[in-house]
């Protein structure tokens, strides 16, 4: 019988094995000293793995920009205090990260061009990036894509009047988890899109991101990549954002670890559309964080279905009065893999409001869905407006959904709610097709589909719509 929990628990993670030898020729930067003045308080596992992505950035030359220094800097400081990830931490209480763990990791070091993807990319009518094993391999910008003042493209190339202001915000973020702090610790360079007051881009922004690079099952080789976004939206602007993952072989053996982070200044508008495509035998561990000033918009729209591992850590902060937040997902199991989100939304201010609908499916007997939502409702949020619901369908014996949502309220005038309903499909509506001449399959195909469709129609781009539905459909 399908199986769902409502639990938690906190606990600590035990140490790992003994601490290997730290490199004696190592390059004279603040990184390493760091890495050395904490490698005596370390997870060996964890500084093993440090010292492996600091060898990686000396063949990047725009890994030295000052900006990233800073991400690398503080991102050490807390990996080095951070053990890798267990079972029994709450935050991975029902996602088992071992998969990684015991893999022989190893961190892109080289940007090469890659003929294959770029060749056999499918065209787009948006301006767009190809990043490749977190580098960017082809920035794509028509003449009248973009208007005046906006900038898209790698922080080494930002004009010098942009480059102070980008930078005030750059490393400012609270930090995340161990998967934050090697993103920051391992990413290459840093990718930019800038609006600035006032602007409205009419075309979405399209980042396609691949993995040029893969390992070995059997040796268990697993190269990891580590892209990183920065977005500022300046007072009044408006942009949308696409992001999407895909894995060139259905069967690559590798781990993607990104991190977008956003600022939406005050009644700026984001819309984000997230496609996760991954390789069945990946891991994709995600991280999304959003700082949104007064009278902003942020929407996040996602479907996810590939990794063996597929992680997603969204972080949303309402930063003044009159903010409105909207996540919209879908995760869908097809084979013996986990689709986690956590999802994170801190209201400070009075009359913001948020919206969450997340939907999952599982529909095979070894595959695992997690949803962690929490909604903070602080003292001076009043009249908050805030609703979280989630849905799933277990199609299998054994398919598995853990869910813990919760809400967080110490403000006293509040709207609040949170829902969560698990099921396989209703005898009732299969009935209801049978009856009229649908054969028991197509009548589960359809209904299967339509509940995925929610989540799809809101993509705010046709195009991306077409392409989310038709993998889907693939899938089922």
């Amino acid at each position: 019988m399908a199986a769902a929990t409502v639990l938690g628990r906190l606990s600590l993670i035990p140490n790992l094995s003994s601490k290997p030898k730290l490199k004696s020729n190592r390059r004279t930067t603040s990184t390493s000293v760091s890495i050395r003045a904490q490698a005596s308080f370390s997870d060996p596992f964890v500084l093993q793995l440090a010292e492996s992505l600091e060898d990686s950035l000396s063949a990047s030359p725009s890994s030295s920009s000052l900006p990233l220094q800073r991400i690398r800097d503080s991102s050490a400081e807390t990996l080095l205090s951070t053990p890798w990830p267990s079972r029994k931490d709450e935050p991975f209480r029902f996602t088992d990260t071992s998969f990684i763990r015991f893999s022989q990791i190893e961190p892109v070091s080289t940007h090469q061009r890659n003929s294959e993807i770029l060749d056999n990319l499918t065209e787009t009518q948006f301006p767009n990036a190809v990043i490749i094993d977190g580098f960017v391999s082809s920035l794509t910008i028509g003449p009248s894509d973009l208007p005046d003042g906006v900038y898209f493209g790698s922080f080494s190339g930002l004009p010098d009047e942009l480059t102070n202001r980008v930078s005030e915000f750059i490393g400012n973020f609270d930090s995340g988890d161990l998967f934050w702090s090697i993103n920051g610790m391992g990413a290459p360079d840093l990718m930019v899109i800038y609006v600035p007051e006032g602007c409205k881009v009419e075309k979405p922004i399209y980042l396609r991101y691949f993995c040029g690079e893969t390992g070995d099952r059997e040796s268990k080789r697993l190269p990891v990549s580590n892209p990183r976004v920065f977005v500022l939206v300046e007072e009044g602007g408006e942009i949308g954002i696409v992001e999407e993952f895909v894995g060139k072989d259905e069967e690559g053996f590798y781990w993607t670890n990104p991190v977008l982070e956003v600022v939406v200044q005050k009644n700026g508008k984001l819309k984000h559309s997230y496609l996760q495509k991954e390789s069945m035998a990946s891991a994709h561990v995600k991280w999304t964080f959003v700082r949104q000033e007064a009278e902003s918009e942020y929407e996040l729209v996602e479907v996810s279905t590939g990794g063996k591992l597929g992680r997603h850590n969204v972080h949303v902060q309402q930063l003044g009065p009159d903010t409105l937040t909207e996540l919209t997902t879908f995760h869908m199991c097809v084979n013996e893999q986990t689709l986690d989100l956590h999802s994170k939304i801190v209201l400070d201010h009075p009359r913001g409001s948020s919206r969450q609908l997340h939907k999952c499916i599982v529909a095979h007997s070894s595959g695992q869905a997690v949803f962690d939502g929490n909604v903070r409702v602080n003292r001076l949020a009043q009249q908050t407006n805030a609703g979280q619901l989630t849905r799933s369908l277990l199609l299998k014996p054994r398919a598995t959904v853990n869910i813990k949502p919760n809400l967080q309220i110490i403000a006293d005038d509040v709207k609040c709610s949170h829902g969560a309903a698990i099921s396989d499909l209703e005898e009732d509506q299969l009935f209801y097709f049978q009856a009229r001449g649908i054969d028991l399959e197509t009548a589960r195909r359809a209904l299967i589909s339509s509940f995925g469709s929610e989540v799809i129609e809101k993509f705010p781009n046709r195009e991306i719509r077409d392409q989310a539905r038709n993998h889907v459909k693939g899938l089922l």
